[in-house]
């Protein structure tokens, strides 16, 4: 699990491609503490194995459904990249939940200034949007960032000069592709209210899910 506070900006030194797959070679520093071959680190958002762990420099395998759901495929050699280690246990949760398991993409439609704050909108699909909440969180390029506008074709965040100082986002364009993965309390609880316990019987759970009718029959 990561928070989506971006611990260091790592750089891809090389990419071996193979077949669908790919093998990804990160330049990097901070993130290099404490890992070993086999841990996680979120890049730009998408949780990776570390399969090799060398001086600056970790590599991770990408399979073809990691290639296809995120952004990292079409990043060339030289490009940034956020960078966050596995959150410990005795560490501080300074973000939200996020898995490194991307959702899907979005496009940057806009980037404006505003005072020491930069407007950035991104334009997603209904099938993402509906999982993303004005106030409620998401993680873009595995940042951890507060939605403040959303609509049925784009969502708006406001980007603090510290955020801006260490992350990629300054290096992303009007048209650029970026990870997202909304928040997944919201999927859960989908997923919960739309597929009823099969166990239970039909008159003891409402087919469709969860409705007023079966609310106020149980007494809410």
């Amino acid at each position: 699990m990561f928070t989506g506070i971006i611990e260091e900006k790592g750089m891809i030194q090389n990419i071996q491609r193979a077949g669908d797959a790919c093998v990804l070679k990160v330049s990097c520093r901070e993130v290099l503490k404490g890992t070993h071959v086999g841990d996680s680190i979120a890049v730009s958002g998408v949780c990776l194995t570390a399969t090799s762990v060398g001086d600056g420099f970790f590599e991770a395998d990408m399979m073809a459904e990691t290639l296809n759901r995120s952004s990292l495929g079409s990043l060339p050699v030289g490009a940034g990249v956020n960078l966050e280690r596995a959150m410990p246990a005795d560490g501080r949760f300074g973000g939200h939940i996020v898995s490194g398991h991307i959702d899907g993409t979005g496009t940057v439609q806009s980037v404006t200034e505003d005072g020491n704050a930069v407007w950035y909108t991104i334009a997603a699909v209904p099938g993402l949007l509906r999982y993303i909440v004005e106030k409620g969180s998401i993680a873009i390029d595995g940042i951890s960032l507060t939605v403040a506008f959303v609509d049925e074709s784009c969502f708006k965040v406001s980007i603090i000069p510290h955020t801006m100082e260490m992350t990629t986002l300054p290096d992303r364009r009007v048209g650029d592709r970026v990870n997202l993965e909304c928040d997944i309390i919201g999927k859960y609880v989908e997923k919960l209210l739309t597929h009823p316990d099969p166990e239970k019987t039909a008159d003891a759970q409402p087919a469709g899910g969860l409705s007023e009718e079966f609310l106020r029959e149980c007494g809410f």
